[in-house]
């Protein structure tokens, strides 16, 4: 459900320098990142639970491969959240507390640098490898419905992407995410009983 919350608790700004401070100072920011962040570390987890399914079998391989390239996928994605969630709150509320609107630049420094911008990109695309090597391996496994993995594959592959949307589908894309994770959490539930 974090991967709901974000989109959704997330706030929107204006264009102006105004706006975009007010939307990074709001206690809204750092829970809707925090919840993002908490997603990702729990998908990550979740993927043990996966791999702890499927040992021993035709899905064994891809689901170890699964586990790995999420790891990486979360730890090159969770720098930039911190820094979207803390570093920009904290300007954000700078801005507000000075009247400054200078500080806007800093906001593009801290997002759009190449070295922030390569390990984010990086992490989600391991992130959609990773739910897609999740998914290869539920399908090959037999022990899971083939399919449960497919919805959570499907968004997290299309995470980077969604970036680029309006924010009605990014708040669509939080629940194709959310119901991947839950089909597949459902699943697993059932292999476990």
């Amino acid at each position: 459900m974090l991967f709901l919350v974000y989109p959704v608790v997330r706030p929107l700004g204006d264009a102006t320098a105004a706006g975009a401070a007010a939307t990074f100072a709001s206690p809204a920011w750092l829970v809707a990142h925090l919840a993002a962040v908490a997603a990702f570390v729990l998908l990550a987890l979740g993927l043990l639970s996966v791999r702890s399914a499927l040992a021993g079998g035709p899905g064994a391989r891809p689901a170890d491969a699964a586990v790995v390239t999420t790891w990486l996928g979360v730890g090159l994605t969770l720098p930039y959240y911190g820094a979207e969630a803390f570093a920009l709150h904290v300007l954000g509320s700078r801005a507000l507390a000075d009247g400054d609107a200078g500080l806007a630049a800093a906001v593009e420094e801290i997002r759009m640098g190449p070295v922030q911008l390569t390990t984010f990109g990086c992490g989600l695309v391991l992130l959609g490898v990773g739910a897609v090597l999740a998914a290869v391996a539920v399908r090959r496994s037999g022990a899971l419905p083939r399919w449960s993995a497919t919805p959570l594959a499907v968004g997290m592959a299309l995470y980077l992407p969604q970036f680029f949307a309006p924010p009605a589908l990014r708040v669509a894309h939080g629940v194709l995410v959310a119901a991947g994770c839950l089909l597949l959490a459902l699943a697993l539930r059932r292999v476990r009983r």
